[in-house]
Parts: structure tokens; C-alpha cells; sequence
């Protein structure tokens, strides 16, 4: 089974306010990516797919499926302690829980996010915490999301990645991650995600074919075979490159459109699996 997962981050916002969103307005955003792609992701039964869309549109997403929509919904993050019965039964202000997140319709959250990890890394440095031990800190905290996300009855996306200068301890550096963030949690209900920190964004190279292939050969060496996608965006430039890849089992779509009006378009979501699943026949 491979693995397509679309982070949708802030997404909605208009670009009269910086943001990109050109496909709907913002009540019926998240409905209508549900809406637009549903019907056509049923041609690939290889593949499941998970959506991770902001808090609010959640509603309108999950409102937009059908019966048979082969799309999963999924939250971008929690928080780390939730509801129990006979506890605490709801003082998280401010903040996202998995019995939360659960009933309203998520089977999937994706954690550790590199921007996740540079948030809370920002509140530790805050504080005077930097290096080693503010990341152990961060992927502590992160297995404690993990551990309240599988408890609500969801799976997991759990991204990793290092950043440029933590290049040459790149295998201490994710060994960490896993080791720690993956602490006494249900592998089973796990997905990594590999982000090259270093070669994400504008004018920086992307982590080329020999060195994904080395990282989720690594990864699966420390997990015991979890699952491993390429979460440094799966692109139409690069969806035939990861598809030869036996090591990644999908990848994690955000943007399809990088110049012009950038932004996230649904057919050309579409045709990035079809690229990555060999099936670009389907658009004859």
C-alpha cells in the first residue's frame, strides 16, 4: 500500500491577505478540495489518502465526503494530554486534543512537522534552551502527541528530517527523532515522514535520489520496516524519481503550483499521483 498524504497548512487564506488560496471561498474551502478530487481517487485503490487540512475546515471536509470516498481526514498537530473519563473532561484552552480532533471526523494528525519543531523549539530558545537538549525536549513532547493521538483511536504521520547544519551527524541527528519520538508507541499505526530540512524552499537543492534512498533505508533499519514517504514535497518533477524508489512508500503533497499563482490546484494533485503511480494514461 503507498502512502499520499496532502498537508494543506494555511492554504485558505487569500492572496490579498499573502496567502494563496485561489480555489474557493473560505466557508467552502475545505469542502470543496474533498469535493473535487474524491471521484477521481477512486481509480487508485493502490494508494491511500490522507488529507491534513487546518482546524477549521474540518467540518466542511468531512461534510463533503461520501460514502465511498476513498479520503481520509486527518488534523495538522495535537496537544499532548486530552480528555479522560473520570479526569479531566475538557481545560485545554487554546488547544487541540485527540478525542477532540477524533469526533470531528480525523482518523490521521501528522507530528512533527519541521515547522511544528521549529515552533516549539522558538518557546524553548525563549527560555534560554538551544541545542541538544531543547531537541530531545521538542521530540519528547512529540511522543507524548503521539502516544495521545493513537489512544483517541488515530494513526500517525511522524516527520523528521535535519536541518543544513546538522548535515554531517545527519544519522544522530534523525536516530534521535526516532528513537525518542517513537518511544512506546503502536508502529503499526505509523507513517514516517523523511524532510530534508536543508533542501526545502526557494533556491535551495533538493535532496537528490541517492541520498532519499539512504536516509529511508536507514529509517527502516531503526524501525523495523515502518513505512517511510518522502515528506520534502512530492512534486510533478520529481513523482517519477520517487516512484522508482522500493524504500518510499508515497510522499506528502503540500503546494502543486511553484511559479505564477502558486497554490494548491486539484487536478494538478491529481496529476501528481497519477505521475508518482505510473498511471499518467489516465489523462489521455
Amino acid at each position: 500500500m503507498k502512502h499520499i498524504f496532502l498537508n494543506l497548512k494555511r492554504f485558505d487564506i487569500s492572496p490579498a491577505n499573502g496567502g494563496v488560496n485561489r480555489l474557493a471561498p473560505m466557508p467552502a474551502w475545505g469542502g470543496t478540495v474533498v469535493a473535487s478530487t474524491q471521484e477521481a481517487l477512486k481509480a487508485f485503490p493502490e494508494a491511500e489518502f490522507v488529507m491534513y487540512l487546518p482546524e477549521a475546515h474540518l467540518l466542511s471536509a468531512a461534510a463533503a465526503r461520501t460514502p465511498d470516498s476513498p479520503v481520509r481526514l486527518g488534523c495538522q498537530g495535537i496537544y499532548r494530554a486530552d480528555t479522560a473519563v473520570g479526569g479531566n473532561f475538557g481545560a485545554f484552552t487554546s488547544n487541540r486534543t485527540g478525542h477532540a480532533m477524533r469526533e470531528l471526523g480525523c482518523e490521521s494528525v501528522m507530528i512533527g512537522h519541521c515547522e511544528e519543531r521549529a515552533d516549539k523549539l522558538g518557546v524553548l530558545a525563549e527560555a534560554g534552551v538551544t541545542g541538544p537538549a531543547a531537541s530531545e525536549a521538542v521530540c519528547r513532547v512529540l511522543n507524548a502527541e503521539i502516544r495521545c493521538a493513537q489512544a483517541a483511536g488515530m494513526s500517525v504521520l511522524y516527520c523528521i528530517g535535519e536541518k543544513s547544519e546538522e548535515q554531517p551527524a545527519w544519522q544522530d541527528v534523525l536516530g534521535a527523532q526516532l528513537d525518542i519520538g517513537l518511544r512506546d508507541v503502536d508502529l503499526r499505526r505509523t507513517v514516517i515522514a523523511y524532510e530534508p530540512v536543508w533542501s526545502i524552499g526557494p533556491g535551495k537543492t533538493p535532496a537528490d535520489r541517492p541520498y532519499i534512498e539512504k536516509v529511508a533505508r536507514f529509517v527502516k533499519a531503526l524501525t523495523g520496516g515502518v513505512d517511510v514517504v518522502y515528506g520534502g514535497g512530492l512534486k510533478q518533477d520529481n513523482a517519477a524519481m520517487l516512484a522508482s524508489i522500493p524504500e518510499i512508500d508515497g510522499g506528502l503533497i503540500a503546494l502543486t503550483r511553484f511559479q505564477g499563482e502558486i497554490g494548491f490546484y486539484p487536478e494538478e494533485y491529481l496529476d501528481i499521483i497519477r505521475r508518482y503511480l505510473g498511471r499518467q494514461e489516465d489523462n489521455a
